[in-house]
């Protein structure tokens, strides 16, 4: 069972608070050993916050000693009540600087809330100031995150941080979602008009497209996941990847597979032409933007690539 707050007394109090800041600070280095790698600016700032809380855990083992000896019960925030239990670090599967900065931000207010608390039951003067003290620490140290962070932006870390993040975004999410967009747009162009213009119906086109599309999606989220695991590209967990590439595969050959909904083969046929050509000035911009592609050297390769797999269906489907 676990003790409520109100009935613990100075020696259980500052076990506790001693075991807090152990926790804070094993959190913190762990933060700071997750981000080392590729943001090494906000690591450097979580290791100075990490040496804090030592600081604090030192301060707190001195004044238990000086009034309860060497013996320290071992207590955990699981053991008294209202205290949320946090998540380990090492089962966070993925783990963003804003994620971290939020963190710090929940464990300071809550660290700061218990000082608080904890001052007002002690009635020893020396644990009380200690206790005082250490609340406004806890209030200092999103100043000191802020001048950490001030002193990184004008160190160009966050400069530099933003573009591992870009990086990363492109190499995990969009690659492979424009590679699936781009296979799913061009390469069910050609069965789709070919059954349209062999059939002259809507709904057969629309049932060829449709598992045409879906066809592509599985087969390139499968190559897609199974191609690299990721640990040594970056370029992040396979099966994402994978899902991402299969979802914008059929995306990409669905698009232009929905105006065969349209009754009319005539109509159908115009409007799927239209859909077709914004598919392509969407995949040439999005190579432009983001895989830093000449924007004329993408349109050409997208557009002329697109038009001459549409012209194929259509030769093929009237022959």
């Amino acid at each position: 069972m676990a003790k409520p707050f109100s009935a613990l007394d100075d020696r259980e109090i500052l076990a506790l608070a001693i075991a807090l800041e152990e926790e804070d600070g094993r959190i913190y280095g762990e933060f700071a050993e997750r981000l080392r790698g590729d943001y090494p600016g906000t690591a450097a700032s979580l290791v100075s916050l990490e040496q804090e809380e030592s600081e604090h855990r030192r301060r707190l083992f001195d004044t238990y000693r000086s009034r309860f000896g060497d013996h320290i019960p071992r207590i955990d925030r699981s053991d008294v009540k209202g205290f949320v239990r946090r998540k380990p670090v090492w089962l966070m599967q993925t783990l963003s600087v804003a994620q971290v900065r939020r963190e710090i931000e929940l464990m300071e207010l809550q660290a700061r809330k218990f000082y608080e608390a904890a001052a007002a039951r002690t009635t020893d003067v020396g644990t009380r100031q200690l206790l005082g003290d250490l609340a406004a620490a806890e209030l200092e140290h999103s100043a000191l995150a802020e001048r950490l962070e001030r002193d990184n932006e004008r160190a160009g870390v966050h400069a530099t941080e933003e573009d591992t993040r870009q990086r990363a975004f492109v190499l995990q999410v969009v690659q492979p979602g424009l590679v699936g967009l781009m296979d799913g747009s061009v390469s069910t162009l050609a069965p789709l008009f070919a059954a349209a213009f062999a059939t002259h119906s809507s709904k057969s086109a629309f049932l060829v497209g449709l598992a045409a599309s879906v066809g592509a999606g599985i087969s390139m989220g499968f190559a897609e996941a199974l191609s690299d695991d990721g640990k040594i590209s970056g370029r992040g967990r396979p099966w994402l990847r994978g899902a991402i590439c299969g979802l914008m595969t059929t995306a990409g050959g669905i698009g232009h597979t929905l105006p065969f909904l349209i009754g009319d083969f005539r109509t159908a046929t115009a409007v799927a032409a239209v859909v077709v050509a914004v598919e392509l000035a969407a995949i040439s911009w999005i190579r432009h933007h983001f895989m830093d592609s000449p924007i004329l050297a993408a349109t050409v390769q997208i557009v002329v690539g697109g038009i001459l797999v549409f012209l194929a269906g259509i030769l093929i489907g009237s022959s």
